[in-house]
């Protein structure tokens, strides 16, 4: 009997000690989630304020959002468009578009299109391009990316969109063509899309998603 008493006494405290190690795990699990998420969401708010300034809109860009299918403008099966109102009046709309062929694989970027139908700018968030040749698009590598601030359809004409090696305006890397023709030609892409679709893009109804 006592032995039988000891085992069942061991066998309740190990009962009790799983239990609280996956209440533990549970919790931090919650927790770690939650902040993570937060984290993302202030990361993600940091760069679309960095081309839509927070003081020129007063809506939550994360919230108002459409997802549209547009591959073979936007490189991907789906594009989630961020838009920023004030008073309720459309502001600009930023994409997360992808140039399918960087010279070392996909690069993702967000690229901010004003109401006007000018850049509010353009940032290479994800890439695999050669460090210290393709990777000059980062922000923190070259100022290059800002070549496309205020840039439009129209500024410089469309046949000017490209790189100075293929009759354009806009700059190549030493050594690097590739990668700066893949994100001016993807970037053209995104503001035609813009431009066909802007009724879609900036409607005030709930989020859609657009065919096309």
């Amino acid at each position: 009997m006592n032995n039988r008493h000891a085992i069942l006494i061991a066998a309740a405290i190990l009962a009790s000690f799983a239990v609280l190690g996956t209440s533990l795990v549970t919790m931090t699990h919650a927790f770690t989630k939650e902040r993570i998420e937060l984290n993302e969401r202030e990361a993600l708010l940091r760069s679309l304020h960095a081309l839509v300034p927070s003081e020129s809109i007063d809506n939550d860009m994360i919230s108002d959002v459409i997802t549209v299918s547009a591959k073979d403008s936007l490189g991907r099966d789906e594009t989630t468009v961020y838009r920023g109102r004030k008073q309720e009046q459309p502001v600009a709309v930023v994409l997360n578009t992808v140039v399918p062929n960087g010279y070392s694989g996909p690069i993702k970027l967000l690229v901010a299109v004003r109401y006007d139908g000018t850049l509010g700018g353009v940032r290479v968030i994800s890439h695999k391009e050669t460090p210290g040749l393709g990777d000059k698009v980062e922000e923190s590598r070259s100022d290059w990316v800002y070549g496309f601030n205020g840039k439009s359809l129209h500024n410089p004409p469309l046949k000017k969109w490209g790189v100075k090696r293929d009759g354009g305006v806009f700059d190549q890397f030493t050594g690097a063509t590739v990668t700066p023709r893949a994100i001016v030609q993807a970037v053209k892409k995104t503001l035609l899309y813009v431009r066909d679709h802007k009724d879609a893009l900036y409607d005030r109804s709930p989020t859609i998603e657009h065919k096309g």
